[in-house]
Order: C-alpha cells, then structure tokens, then sequence
C-alpha cells in the first residue's frame, strides 16, 4: 500500500500530507549540517595528511579497527637525511654545523606537527565523524519511519475516501423505489447489500486512519526532538573549532619560534663559519680571496652568501674595523648612507656590542668599510650596536 501510494504520489496521482512550515525547517537545517560537516570534515582530512595514498591507508585501518602504524613526518624525514649527509661529509665542517643544526629544526617542526595532527584529530575530526556515525545515522533512520508512516497515513485517507464515495453511490442507488413490475427487482437488493457492505468497508477504514495517525503523530514528535537537536550539535561543533583553531596557533606559533631560533643561530655563526673557511683557504698555496664591498641587500629578503673581506692585522697596529665593530658606541654614522629599516622580528643582542631589537620598531642603520656584509650598525635614539640585516626590512 504505501509503495502504491509512494508511486502515485509521484505520478502526481495522489495527495501528500505536508509537514508544518517549522518542521521543514528543522529538516532543511538538518540536511545542511550533515552536507557541510562532511566537507569541513574530508578537507580538514586533506590538510592533514596531504597524501590520498596515506588517507586511504589510514581509513581502512580505522574500518577494521587496527591501529594506524606510526608514519615519520616530512620534517622528521627531512631532518633525518640531513643528519646523515652531516655525518658524511663531517659533522665538524661548516657545511656539516649546518647541516646538524638545520636538520635538529626540521626535526622539531616534524614533532610539532605530529603533535598538531593528533590533537586536531581528537579535538576537531573525531566530534565531527562522531556525529555522522552517530546521531545523524540516528536522524536518517527516524526520519525514514516517519516517511513509512506518512505513506501509510496517506494511503489510509485514500481508501477512506474511496470507501466513503462508494458509500455514498450505493446509498443513493439504494434509495430509489423499486418497481416490482420489472422483470429484475433483484437490483435493489442487490444495492442496499452493496450499501451496506460498504459502511462497513468506511468503518474499518476510520479505525486504520485513527490508528496510522496515532502512528504517525507520535514518529513525527520524535523526529522533531532529534531535529532540533541539531542546535546542540552547532553549540558542540562550534566548541571544537576553537579547540581546532588553538592548536593550530600553538603549532604555528611553535614553528615560528623554532625558525626564529634557527635564523638566530646561522646569523651568529654564519661570520664564524665563512671566516674559517677562508682561514682554510689562506693555509694553501692559494692567496687569500681579495677583498669586496658587500653586496645591496634588497627589502624582506635574506641576503645571498657574501664574500667576507679579510681585514689584515698588523702586529702592534690595532685593527681599526674591529674596535668599531666591538665598541658600536664610539662610532660615527657616516655623512651619507645611512637608510631607514623595519624590525621584523624581536631579536635578543648576543652581547654589549649588539643592539637588541623589538619587532615592527623604526631604527637608523648603515654600514661601515670592511664590516661583515651580514650585519649593519643600527641607531635608535642614544643606543647604538650591531644589527642582523636578516632580521630588517630596508627602506628606501
């Protein structure tokens, strides 16, 4: 009967039981929570795990309830080749500092973002997923009696309409006198029968219609309540993408800092290590490389690898280029040349000679004659001192 119904509904054949205004609305809402948690749900998935391959592997180990083997990060892998080209070519070698001190980062921000990916998956991915295998399987499944229901209901009232028409043709042909002179006065018997078969046929159909009502009310109700339940389901889902965006902050926050610590240490090195290679340099039969100016360093960019001139040291003579560099506080900016630069990170002076720097502050810098091309002179105010360039933005 309700297939029948379901057909002719269709066919545009049969009437339909709406549902109140309210109702459709909690349906509508209902179906675009489910649409779009399942979207934030898969691209979340993406930004994840990048890798359709790894996602794949890891969906059927959730599907037969296996625990998803360990999988080394990017950061980690990268660090990994990096430790061991340093122990190749010499962990005690500039390239193999370096090298060491890189691939430690690497494998820092690696740790982090293991880190990440497991707190968004239980803070952020399993709620969500939590909700389409639960309460949603919960909602479609009610929401399918329900349409059962409807259909039953529908098809009720349909029969009870029939019964009563039928009813009612047979009543008016029973009413009619009969005439006894016909050769067939068996005809109106045959209609008050039929008459009265029919009240009974109505009758059975009023009590299935009560019933399919009674029915019906009560699944709609229950629907209802799950229905509106999706308002609990925003307030939790929102309460987990706060979650989602703290550790996000936290991870990005990490990997800031770690790359921070990273640029400060290849800063402070970087003279050193340059300095011993020329010092390597100058042990061969090759004459020491002559010296340059350093090289313009062009805006929020980091400088290439200069060539750092050799100041020669005469004994008995001072090297007047480095008591500039070490005493910043008694040098004079030079008549011309000195430029305007944006801090663009906080950075920490190493010692007295240095100056140390807030991010998003304005400072006066410029550079002295044989000075390492990697650091400027910077002013601010009454305070004086070496500045990384790496950590400027010059402008014009």
């Amino acid at each position: 009967t309700s297939f029948l119904q379901f057909t002719e509904e269709k066919l545009g054949q049969a009437e339909k039981t709406e549902l109140d205004a309210h109702f459709e609305n909690l349906l509508a809402r209902a179906d675009s929570t489910k649409n779009w948690t399942e979207k934030i749900l898969r691209q979340t998935e993406v930004l994840l795990q990048p890798n359709p391959s790894a996602r794949v592997e890891e969906f059927l180990y959730e599907k037969l309830d296996r625990k998803v083997p360990s999988r080394v990060t990017n950061g980690e892998l990268l660090a990994q080749y990096m430790t061991e080209a340093a122990n190749d070519f010499g962990p005690g070698t500039p390239y193999g500092k370096t090298l060491i001190k890189v691939g430690e980062t690497q494998r820092r921000l690696g740790a982090a973002e293991r880190d990440f990916i497991h707190s968004a998956s239980i803070n952020f991915l399993t709620p969500l997923r939590n909700f389409l295998e639960g309460d949603w399987r919960t909602i479609s499944k009610e929401r399918r009696i329900l349409q059962n229901c409807r259909l039953d209901l529908d098809a009720c009232k349909a029969r009870l309409k029939k019964a009563k028409a039928a009813e009612a043709k047979a009543a008016c042909e029973g009413d009619a006198v009969p005439d006894f002179q016909e050769t067939r006065p068996r005809n109106y018997i045959l209609s008050a029968s039929a008459s009265a078969l029919w009240s009974d046929e109505v009758e059975k159909a009023e009590h299935e219609l009560r019933l399919t009502q009674t029915e019906f009310d009560r699944q709609a109700e229950v629907t209802r309540l799950l229905l509106e339940g999706i308002s609990s389901t925003h307030v939790n889902h929102l309460r987990c993408l706060h979650e989602f965006v703290e550790s996000q902050t936290n991870y990005y926050a990490q990997c800031y800092q770690y790359m921070l610590d990273l640029q400060k240490q290849l800063g402070s090195s970087k003279g050193e290590i340059f300095s011993g290679t020329f010092v390597g340099n100058a042990e061969s039969s090759s004459p020491p490389p002559a010296a340059t100016s350093p090289p313009a360093v062009g805006a929020a960019t980091l400088p290439a690898v200069p060539t750092i001139p050799v100041v020669p040291t005469i004994v008995g003579v001072p090297n007047t280029v480095a008591e500039s560099v070490l005493n910043p506080n008694e040098v004079k900016p030079p008549a011309s040349g000195t430029r305007k630069a944006r801090v663009l990170y906080d950075y920490e002076a190493a010692d007295s000679s240095e100056l140390a720097l807030l991010a998003d502050e304005m400072i006066t810098v410029y550079s002295l004659p044989g000075m390492d091309p990697d650091w400027l002179i910077g002013e601010r105010g009454n305070q004086k001192g070496k500045v990384p360039v790496t950590y400027l933005e010059l402008l014009s």
